[in-house]
């Protein structure tokens, strides 16, 4: 009988962390509130592509407080440049337990010539 009860238990304690945790929303990117990056030129002129994840602190009222690459595209140049561009941009701010949170966002831009 013990047994039965604690799984019943910790089913209920699971159920209700889910619950919990669909309530936490990660901050958004407004794209319309930024310019793209620009192409290097010497990265242009190499011919490189590549992409960049990068990481974005988002304060509640949805500006960029920190900002840093997480995984490199391969080109420092075109980290910087995607680094800098995107920082620029206003987010929809993240929540937290229903509340506006300070939250990290995970950004990917890809370099592509065309």
């Amino acid at each position: 009988m013990k047994l039965q009860i604690s799984i019943l238990v910790s089913s209920l304690l699971l159920a209700m962390s889910a619950s919990v945790l669909a309530a936490d929303t990660s901050p958004v990117m407004d794209g319309k509130s930024c310019e793209p990056p620009k192409y290097p030129k010497a990265a242009l002129m190499n011919e490189e592509t590549g992409t960049v994840t990068m990481g974005f602190l988002i304060s509640t009222d949805g500006k960029v407080v920190e900002s840093k690459v997480e995984k490199s595209s391969g080109s420092k140049s075109l980290d910087k440049a995607a680094l800098g561009a995107l920082s620029q941009c206003k987010f929809k701010p993240g929540s937290k337990d229903g509340k506006p949170d300070q939250l990290w966002a995970k950004v990917d831009f890809v370099w592509k010539l065309e």
